[in-house]
């Protein structure tokens, strides 16, 4: 499966296009629309730059990663175009797809696996974990596009 361009507007909506990088809320440098690793493997660091054409290149590249990813933890045949998307949406942000909800995926519990998502909205600052009300708004949206 490939993630559609209804998943691929829920992820740039979120992410935002940067052509500066930029340390995100958890400190990791991050350009474009996302990216913290380039294609030739080569991490994002302070002072890189890139156009809006190389941001998309980049995202092209990332994402299939990130469909790799969930087509190795969850049986892609079990989803809907949605689902998939969500999914490819949630790892692109967090590097992966959580046990909980593959668990709930594998019984069809979809609304389980929903109701997981909504979970990680949390990042680690100074050693303590704080909710985020971005994420808390990507992890509704995710759910709720995972559920249509």
């Amino acid at each position: 499966m490939k993630t559609s361009n209804k998943g691929i507007k829920l992820i740039t909506s979120f992410e935002g296009y940067r052509n500066k990088a930029y340390k995100c809320p958890a400190g990791v440098w991050t350009i474009g629309y996302g990216t913290t690793v380039y294609p030739s493997g080569k991490k994002v660091k302070s002072g890189d730059t890139c156009t809006k054409k190389q941001a998309i290149a980049y995202l092209k590249h990332d994402l299939e990663k990130f469909e790799k990813i969930v087509a190795k933890k969850v049986n892609v045949k079990k989803l809907n175009q949605n689902q998939f998307d969500a999914l490819v949406s949630f790892a692109y942000n967090t590097g992966t797809v959580g046990v909980t909800m593959c668990a709930c995926i594998k019984v069809k519990n979809y609304k389980g696996c929903a109701k997981s998502m909504l979970s990680w909205n949390k990042t680690t600052v100074n050693g303590k974990k704080v909710v985020l009300a971005g994420l808390t708004r990507r992890r509704k949206a995710e759910s709720d596009l995972f559920l249509s």
